[in-house]
């Protein structure tokens, strides 16, 4: 049986400095505590290009190089955009006491049973070497704009899965034959699996996903590790058939290594996996990852419901979003500083207030138009209102004295109807004239 610690999506940067080497260092302690046989970061070790001297990379390093005293180490090519390409080759020249191996080429590796590694020259063996313990098959992520440089960018999407599958597909004889002599069988990649879930709950279902969990579970590794998916979650198969020669498989993500966001769900850590041919399976070690809060109000900040919300949920040393819909005329009604009274204990605060703008519509042809109750009337179809209301409003003005409409507001009488003006005015002065004129 060996034993190995998965660690994904450390994203070290200046921003993610102080939670991911909190959090990272603690997977490291833990991990050499447990005392695995060996390492892999399943991509994203940076949130971003780098400089050399940055203390990001200078933490990030440290950390590598404690896992190489203990173990050895594979690191696999992230996303581009986190990871630009070259950005892992330093870690080769650590020097530790185990070697670190970069994947940041589609090939097979083995572990060797004194800790080396061993690579393929090509995209597999096409013979084990001797004196291996374990057998790796690497996808780095896949660069997705050269695919469509070359396919076309409307077909990209489905050449990258289709070419991924066939690809996986192809690892299944090395697999089957490194189980047969009794090797643990490992897959690890950097990419979306279809219908797997992001950290803030949202299904991820498209035809521009790199993976099914049938492409990945045809390359008959028993463990598939993944990057890239911020979220811990798991799929298994215990199928024994002949379609299925490996028995039972799990592929998996840890998820990030910390909380790097607002509205994540699910805990953060790392995966500890234990197989040899003929088992897998593997358990998520936690990380002190941040305690993140939001709470949202659909119309103006509540004080009072804050207040209840702080009480019952606990804010210290929580990083609390406080977000909440108002409209334009209303926004001077939000108190901000008294909000960021109520969250002193928290360790950030941020108030996030979405402001609804006031639509004024335009009516085209309507200055041309000599009525204005043919104003309102183009008016009230063009903003979808009910126009009667506002005409029986626009009889009235025009055919009442000031007087008499002062006195109805004033008794609180609800403005006329054009039949009720009808029979009014036949009650009315027939010599008065309308003080209001249109």
């Amino acid at each position: 049986m060996i034993r190995m610690a998965q660690f994904s999506d450390l994203h070290y940067s200046a921003k993610n400095l102080v939670e991911a080497d909190r959090c990272f260092s603690y997977a490291v302690d833990r991990a050499i505590a447990l005392k695995v046989d060996a390492a892999v970061v399943s991509g994203d070790s940076t949130d971003h290009a780098l400089d050399l001297h940055s203390p990001a990379v200078e933490r990030l390093a440290r950390n590598i190089r404690r896992l190489a005293e203990h173990c050895p180490v594979l690191m696999l090519q992230g996303t581009f955009s986190h990871e630009p390409p070259g950005t892992l080759s330093m870690f080769r020249l650590l020097g530790g006491r185990y070697p670190v191996h970069v994947a940041d080429r589609i090939g097979q590796v083995g572990l060797t049973a004194n800790g080396r590694w061993l690579a393929s020259e090509g995209w597999h063996f096409t013979e084990l070497p001797s004196g291996l313990r374990a057998l790796f098959s690497c996808v780095p992520a896949v660069n997705k704009a050269v695919v469509a440089a070359t396919v076309g960018a409307s077909s990209a999407a489905d050449a990258v899965g289709e070419h991924l599958a066939v690809l996986l597909r192809g690892f299944a004889a090395s697999n089957h034959a490194a189980r047969a002599q009794g090797l643990a069988t490992i897959g690890v990649s950097h990419g979306t699996v279809f219908g797997c879930i992001s950290e803030h709950g949202v299904p991820m279902a498209g035809f521009d996903h790199e993976f099914t969990t049938g492409a990945l579970f045809a390359a008959e590794a028993q463990a598939f590790m993944l990057g890239h998916i911020h979220r811990h979650q798991a799929w298994e198969n215990g199928s024994t058939g002949l379609e299925c020669r490996a028995g039972h498989q799990c592929i998996a993500y840890p998820g990030s290594i910390g909380r790097f966001h607002y509205g994540e769900e699910g805990d953060k850590g790392f995966l500890l996996w234990a197989l040899n041919a003929n088992e897998v399976r593997f358990t998520l070690e936690p990380t002190p990852a941040r305690r993140t809060l939001d709470i949202v109000f659909e119309g103006k900040p509540d004080l009072a419901g804050l207040r209840e919300v702080v009480e019952r949920e606990g804010i210290d040393g929580a990083f609390v979003r406080v977000r909440w819909t108002v409209a334009d005329e209303d926004r001077h009604e939000v108190n901000r500083a008294a909000m960021q009274k109520v969250l002193e204990g928290a360790a950030e605060v941020k108030l996030e207030g979405r402001i609804v703008p006031v639509v004024r519509t335009r009516a085209a042809g309507i200055s041309q138009l000599a009525s204005l109750a043919d104003k309102v009337r183009v008016w009230a179809q063009s903003t979808e209102a009910k126009p009667q209301p506002l005409l029986d409003c626009l009889q009235a003005l025009a055919s009442q004295t000031p007087e008499a409409i002062a006195e109805r507001t004033l008794c609180g009488i609800a403005v006329p109807t054009a039949e009720v003006m009808a029979e009014l005015s036949l009650t009315e002065d027939a010599d008065a004239e309308p003080a209001l004129l249109f």
